[in-house]
């Protein structure tokens, strides 16, 4: 049976899982700039700060900005996990744009994480959840951490 939306949804997740796979950076440009598209959505979080007057526009100052955000989220731990999820992959998308040579890499459980120029790991979906439950580590200190190491 075709049901168009599903066949949408798992054509991007494939090209995700396919495109980034371990060794990412062996692949073409193109599949890591696609993959690097698609983590960049992050829609809830841009409606949040949206609403908050703020405009993400892919920079570590709107890092600082999201910091800044009072969190009426926390608690409700659907909108803590979502926006979380978002916030991680926003942090992703702000370090793969800003910090040369660093990159997108999806593990084989689709679980995306930035891979710095020096090799280290930031699995930063765990890092903007801990940010969406707590407020630290901050979106911006995990970023002025990364882009000096």
């Amino acid at each position: 049976m075709k049901i168009a939306i599903l066949d949408k949804w798992r054509k991007r997740h494939e090209a995700v899982r396919g495109a980034a796979a371990p060794g990412s950076a062996d692949r073409p440009a193109e599949d890591r700039e696609g993959v690097a598209a698609l983590l960049s959505e992050c829609e809830l979080l841009r409606v949040q700060a949206a609403q908050a007057g703020l405009r993400l526009d892919d920079t570590p100052a709107s890092l600082e900005q999201l910091d800044q955000v009072v969190p009426r989220w926390r608690g409700d731990e659907d909108a803590e996990g979502w926006l979380g999820n978002d916030a991680g992959l926003y942090l992703g998308t702000v370090l793969v744009r800003t910090v040369p040579g660093t990159h997108w890499q999806v593990w084989p459980t689709g679980r995306p994480v930035v891979v710095l120029r020096s090799g280290r790991r930031i699995d930063v979906v765990e890092r903007g959840r801990e940010w969406a439950r707590h407020g630290s580590p901050e979106l911006s200190q995990v970023y002025a951490e990364a882009s000096e190491a």
